[in-house]
C-alpha cells in the first residue's frame, strides 16, 4: 500500500486592526456588528416639528417621545440617535414655550378688550 502525500495546511491568517463596518439596509454602518437599542427619537422629532406647524399639539407627545428616547440614549454611550433625540426635546420645549406665551398673549388681549368694553371706550 502506497501512501500518498498529503497537502500542506495553510497557516491561520490573524487579521489585525480595525474592526469590519457592516451596513444594515440604508442606516449609518455600525461599528464591529454592535446593535444599538432602537429608539423613538426620529418619531419625537416629526411630531415636535408637526407641534411648530399645528399650534402646538404634537409637542407634548413629542416630548413625552424624546424624554424616553433619551432615557435610551443615556445608557448607551455613542447612540447615533442620542443628537437626534435631544434636538426633538428642545424644539418640543420651544414649541412649548411658544404656545404658552401665545396663549398668555390672547388672555391678555382679551381681557384689555373686556375691560375697555366695560369702561366706555
Amino acid at each position: 500500500m502506497k501512501m500518498q502525500p498529503q497537502a500542506a495546511q495553510p497557516a491561520q491568517q490573524v487579521i489585525v486592526g480595525q474592526p469590519a463596518q457592516y451596513t444594515v439596509g440604508a442606516g449609518s454602518p455600525i461599528v464591529g456588528a454592535m446593535a444599538y437599542p432602537a429608539t423613538s427619537a426620529t418619531t419625537a422629532l416629526v411630531m415636535s416639528i408637526l407641534g411648530f406647524m399645528c399650534c402646538g399639539l404634537f409637542a407634548i407627545p413629542g416630548m413625552i417621545m424624546a424624554n424616553g428616547a433619551l432615557a435610551i440614549t443615556d445608557k448607551v454611550p455613542g447612540h447615533p440617535d442620542a443628537s437626534m433625540a435631544k434636538i426633538a426635546q428642545v424644539l418640543s420645549i420651544v414649541v412649548l414655550v411658544l404656545w404658552a406665551l401665545g396663549i398668555a398673549f390672547y388672555v391678555l388681549l382679551f381681557g384689555l378688550a373686556l375691560g375697555a368694553e366695560s369702561s366706555g371706550y
